[in-house]
């Protein structure tokens, strides 16, 4: 089984995360941030990904610390489950609708992190969440997964739309990236024999 936990303790957090690649999406998820919570259900539910977190984090501040420690959090139970990489798919991309609002999703799980963001939110805010937080979470999850993530809004009107279709559609990539290819017999995908350098 490919699984991992980490636990991130900082002045600002307390984070547990676990992964388990070869789940059916279960979760259990706590941050204390409602609309939060629900995109990291998303995430489990569509990737396939078994998903535990639980965070506590200096709200009375605000939301930033508690979601950007949890995409670092995540990240890191990813890149452990992940191990060498060996036999995964490692390329991924989708073009995602829900209502309205269409996201595009590219995604290499080569160890190479990197993040290009092309999304634009109607609105300030969701709920009690800063919509700005979204960005800093998907470059906290992409920077310690070793991602490299594309993610464009083509186009949207609502911003709920938008956002969720964002975690969505890296759900999907990345259950297809992560997954074993049976032709692959266990290689490395890279001529370099390696991924990450």
């Amino acid at each position: 089984m490919r699984t991992a936990s980490v636990d991130r303790k900082t002045t600002e957090t307390r984070i547990r995360a676990t992964v388990n690649l070869d789940g059916t999406g279960k979760y259990k998820v706590s941050t204390g941030i409602g609309f939060f919570d629900h995109m990291l259900e998303q995430l489990a539910r569509h990737s396939l990904i078994d998903i535990e977190l639980e965070a506590k984090g200096d709200l009375h501040i605000d939301a930033h610390h508690t979601v950007e420690d949890s995409g670092i959090a995540l990240g890191q139970a990813l890149t452990q489950a992940l191990g060498d990489r060996k036999g995964i798919r490692r390329y991924a991309s989708l073009d995602l609708p829900m209502d309205e609002t269409l996201t595009r999703v590219a995604l290499d799980a080569s160890g190479r992190p990197y993040l290009v963001w092309k999304v634009r939110m109607p609105t300030e805010r969701l709920g009690d969440m800063d919509t700005q937080l979204f960005k800093e979470w998907f470059q906290a999850f992409a920077q310690h997964g070793g991602l490299t993530l594309h993610v464009e809004n083509v186009y949207g009107e609502n911003s709920h739309h938008i956002v969720e279709s964002c975690f969505k559609a890296l759900a999907r990539t990345l259950r297809a990236a992560v997954e074993i290819d049976p032709r692959s017999a266990g290689a490395v995908p890279s001529t370099k024999g390696q991924l990450g350098g």
